[in-house]
C-alpha cells in the first residue's frame, strides 16, 4: 500500500472520521488502520493532523459493565481525597497544587481562631 490520503482541513469526503467523532456515534475504530490524514496548515510550525478512520468499518462501543462502573467511581473518588489533610475536598484536587486549596493556602485567621 502506497501513501496515506491528505486532505485539507474541514474538506474529507464522507465516510471518514476522526476518533473523536466516532464516539460521537457510538463507534471506534476497532482495530482498523488510519485510513487518512487531515492537514491544518500552521504559520510558523508544522501542519497540526488529525488521523481519518472510515466509518463502514468502525465497531460499536464497548457497553461499560458494573466492574468498570466501580473502578471508574473510585478512581474519581480518589482524585478529590487530598494527601496532605486525608479529607474529600469536594472538588478534584488540581494537580498543579497536589493538595485541596486549604492546604495550599492556609488562611492565616485559622490559626488565631483554634488558641
Amino acid at each position: 500500500m502506497g501513501a496515506l490520503p491528505v486532505f485539507r482541513w474541514r474538506l474529507a469526503p464522507d465516510g471518514y472520521a476522526t476518533r473523536r467523532q466516532l464516539r460521537a456515534r457510538g463507534l471506534r475504530p476497532g482495530g482498523q488502520e488510519v485510513a487518512a490524514t487531515l492537514e491544518r496548515p500552521r504559520r510558523r510550525r508544522g501542519p497540526l493532523v488529525a488521523h481519518l478512520y472510515r466509518v463502514d468499518l468502525a465497531v460499536p462501543v464497548r457497553p461499560m459493565t458494573p466492574g468498570r462502573w466501580a473502578a471508574l467511581a473510585k478512581a474519581n473518588a480518589a482524585r478529590r481525597i487530598c494527601p496532605r489533610c486525608r479529607r474529600d475536598a469536594g472538588y478534584v484536587i488540581p494537580t498543579s497544587l497536589g493538595m485541596c486549596t486549604r492546604c495550599a493556602f492556609p488562611d492565616p485567621c485559622d490559626s488565631v481562631r483554634s488558641v
